[in-house]
């Protein structure tokens, strides 16, 4: 960390980042209070820039959370009177009303017609506030912020910071060797330097805290192996093959052939004794605690169905563990959809060709749904995750995120948002936006879809997102003015047959993504209105919340 002071007492802070920042209050036990830069006088919720503390020894401290949202119509009087919902006007419109409310206000307080607002030029929800102090209202924290914008940066524990902690409470003196990068206690300043007996008494702590962290992992390594095993023991069904390490190096040649590379490991292509091609997925045990490989054998592994990928066998030997897949040579949907080639696309996926994909994929989550013994929620349908065969079939694929419920079990319980950005359905961040279900699902497959239809990323980091329409807003403009310039699998020809197909997609695409989970349909109705005439489907309400873009 770099504190610079200067002449007239103005202390600045700068980060790694290279970003410098106001200090206005310095806590030695908790941390320290800076500035925001903002570009809005007036307004500074406008374009604000948050602090980048990667790779240094702060965090933002989140004491009070705040989201944004924005109505159609003005909160009831009570909420305001309570302190619990701030207006703010200068992002707001004529018909639109947009205020600052604490994260866990019910969301039955808040009128019917209020959506969390996520729009680009307001800061990411939820957005942390300085903390509350004694009876301090969370208005007043609000109103303090709009004439001082800052935020607390928190010190972030790690091996430089702790012992500091440990000797001020001895109340001693904390000192650095920056020869060594350690940090370490002085009964007195003595030019900072550490005193000579101490030096064999460090050593031995280090030696000690590296023999226990090893010993750590090798123990939650070995309780993750028989946790695994324990659930292959009690496995019911019809379990894949069991393969040894040895027999995984021969079927991918000693893993000579590499098809990609993902968040759990590496995906070999390989070839069974049979001669059956095959993708060999070895994964990380770093990454987790045996969950996402339990997850895959538990899901799929019991799972036959056109358009879900099968599970041919896996290898629990050691430290390594393996699945076994049948080989897609087409890869995946996500490789066509976005390709830079658009000629090439569109000749290999016409817009019948990507309706029979579209339906191919709902019917997949449909079985998951509905068609086996015990609900499956996948909680990452994504491009990426979509695999095709040789006839460009598509099978859904990586169930690492899965999870299982009984089929009467409406309502799932998870401890945290899971899933890929841009595909998480809103109620998987907040309850207040309704409880997660089967409908997270159908809203990602929603997001799929635009995809699809218009060959771009809903969120393309490449693209400005300064001057950029929000993505599901852009498409439902297109569809309401029935327009299709511009978009990447526009076709060669005219034929209306294909105008409908395009249309139709995006229709079912805009039900899929409505806000409240209520208002989708399930994907089983999804997989009716793929098959049905163009004329029997009726343009659904607007998905998300009015646009916030206004002047200040």
């Amino acid at each position: 960390m770099n504190l610079h002071c200067s002449r007239d007492n103005v202390t600045t802070l700068t980060l790694p980042s290279s970003q410098q920042l106001l200090v206005t209050a310095i806590d030695y036990a908790s941390g320290i209070t800076v500035e925001l830069p903002y570009k809005s006088p007036g307004c500074p919720w406008l374009n604000i820039i948050l602090p980048n503390t990667s790779d240094s020894v702060y965090a933002i401290n989140p004491s009070t959370s705040a989201v944004f949202v924005n109505c159609t119509m003005e909160f009831n009087s009570s909420v305001e009177d309570e302190n619990e919902a701030v207006f703010i006007s200068c992002v707001s419109g004529r018909d639109f009303f947009v205020y600052v409310i604490p994260s866990d206000l019910t969301l039955g307080r808040l009128p019917t017609d209020c959506w969390m607002a996520n729009d680009h030029v307001l800061p990411a929800s939820p957005f942390f506030l300085p903390p509350l102090y004694g009876d301090q209202s969370f208005q007043n924290v609000v109103n303090e912020f709009i004439g001082r914008p800052q935020i607390g940066l928190k010190w972030r524990s790690n091996e430089v910071t702790s012992p500091c902690f440990d000797c001020e409470a001895k109340g001693l003196k904390c000192g650095f060797n920056k020869t060594r990068d350690l940090a370490f206690c002085i009964g007195d300043i003595d030019n900072g330097l550490l005193e000579h007996h101490h030096g064999p008494l460090l050593f031995l702590l280090l030696a000690l805290a590296l023999y226990f962290h090893f010993f750590r992992e090798a123990k939650k390594v070995k309780e993750t192996r028989l946790r695994v095993e324990r659930f292959l023991a009690t496995y019911k069904g019809s379990k894949p093959t069991r393969y040894t390490y040895a027999a995984i190096k021969k079927i991918t040649k000693r893993f000579k052939h590499k098809l990609g590379q993902g968040g759990f490991g590496s995906v070999y292509k390989g070839e069974l004794p049979n001669g059956i091609p095959v993708a060999v997925k070895m994964l990380t045990l770093s990454h987790g605690n045996g969950g996402d490989f339990i997850n895959e054998v538990a899901t799929i592994g019991r799972i036959h169905h056109a358009n879900v990928v099968r599970l041919l066998g896996f290898c629990l030997e050691g430290n390594n563990y393996a699945l076994v897949y049948e080989y897609m040579p087409n890869v995946s949907l996500e490789k066509f959809i976005f390709s830079a080639d658009s000629r090439k696309m569109n000749k290999l996926l016409n817009k019948t060709k990507l309706l029979d994909i579209a339906i191919g994929i709902a019917q997949g989550i449909e079985y998951l749904h509905q068609g086996c013994d015990q609900r499956i929620l996948h909680f990452d349908i994504k491009p990426h995750n979509i695999l095709l065969d040789h006839n460009f079939n598509p099978k859904i694929s990586d169930f690492g995120l899965a999870k299982l419920s009984s089929r009467d079990q409406s309502i799932v319980t998870i401890s945290a948002a899971r899933g890929t950005m841009g595909y998480i359905a809103p109620e998987m961040y907040s309850r207040n936006f309704g409880t997660v279900s089967s409908k997270s699902d159908v809203y990602s497959f929603g997001m799929l879809l635009l995809e699809m239809v218009s060959g771009r990323r809903n969120s393309d980091p490449s693209v400005d997102n300064s001057g950029e329409i929000y993505f599901p807003e852009l498409m439902y403009d297109k569809l309401l003015h029935g327009e299709n310039k511009g978009l990447k699998l526009e076709m060669n020809d005219d034929d209306d047959d294909d105008d409908e197909i395009f249309k139709k997609l995006i229709i079912v695409a805009m039900w899929c993504i409505q806000w409240n989970p209520a208002d989708r349909p399930s994907i089983s109705k999804v997989v009716q209105m793929l098959m049905a005439n163009m004329q029997s489907l009726q343009v659904p309400p607007k998905p998300f919340n009015p646009s916030m873009r206004t002047e200040c």
